[in-house]
């Protein structure tokens, strides 16, 4: 199944300590690379959630972000520290009495950490929530690089349909460019004061269909092309082979043009060119 690694997605659910929300974002990238943002009361589960995602995910640049928003009944279990608070308030009036010009407003000293503490939350129980919002994140966010993939792989197909197009027009050109590259040879030996060895002429002729002979480029081409078919119905992840074989049918172009002794087939060539470097973009955000 053809994936694209561009996607968005985002979930949401009521757990214990209150209401988790999940959003996920990816754009290609060589490898998986993850971006974590948690809340601190998520921090110990960042390992597990890599792991995850990791299972479901092989290539691409993802940004996580995980928030927490307290419910009610969380809310109202906050409980002050009253003896940090104490312990506070006596340091500030005597840092009050040594700096007259300090001021420290109540609420500051409120935002301190461990003067406010809310009741203990399950970490099993917020795990369980945690895990399940992460999963629906992730199932729609496959979903959605399934559809986008899907698009892609009927482009990619659109695209090398043309090049088996150029490929099969190359192919029934050579015998009239054989024909015509020994019509050439043969009136440049027939302005020559000396009458030519016949059995020079046909060295010669030899020589240069072996220079300009594609057959064996237009046959890997062929090959490369049924190999794109194939990969592109396989079940898992086919980037970096679609990747692979665009430089590999890049190097056969580069060779047909290099070959060639006819402007079919140098404008071929380009065309090639063309399709590979079409498809070589779309390649390169696939999972």
């Amino acid at each position: 199944m053809i994936r694209s690694m561009t996607a968005y997605a985002s979930a949401e659910t009521a757990g214990p300590a209150g209401t988790l929300s999940c959003e996920l974002r990816t754009v290609n990238h060589r490898y998986l690379e993850l971006s974590p943002r948690l809340p601190d009361d998520l921090r110990n589960f960042e390992s597990a959630l890599r792991e995850r995602i990791a299972a479901k995910l092989s290539r691409g640049k993802l940004d996580l972000t995980v928030r927490l928003r307290a419910n009610d009944a969380r809310s109202e279990s906050l409980q002050i520290n009253h003896a940090l608070l104490s312990r506070l308030s006596e340091l500030n009036l005597d840092m009050a009495a040594r700096f007259p010009g300090l001021h420290v407003e109540f609420t500051d000293l409120l935002r301190f950490p461990g003067v406010m503490q809310q009741a203990e939350v399950d970490q099993d129980e917020l795990q369980v929530a945690l895990f399940d919002v992460l999963d629906r994140a992730l199932d729609a966010l496959t979903a959605t690089r399934e559809r986008e993939g899907a698009k892609l792989a009927d482009l990619l197909k659109e695209r090398l349909d043309g090049i088996e197009r150029v490929v099969t027009e190359v192919r029934g050109w050579m015998p009239e460019i054989r024909a015509a590259l020994r019509t050439r040879l043969e009136t440049r030996l027939a302005d020559l004061k000396q009458p030519a060895d016949p059995g020079r002429l046909e060295q010669e002729l030899v020589l240069q269909i072996t220079r300009t002979d594609v057959d064996e480029e237009l046959d890997r081409l062929s090959t490369h092309i049924s190999e794109a078919r194939r990969v592109l119905g396989l079940k898992e992840p086919v980037g970096r082979r679609l990747d692979f074989l665009m430089q590999e049918f890049n190097r056969e172009a580069n060779t047909l043009g290099s070959k060639s002794v006819d402007a079919r087939s140098t404008n071929a060539a380009v065309e090639l060119k063309v399709l590979i470097e079409q498809m070589r973009e779309q390649v390169q955000n696939i999972e």
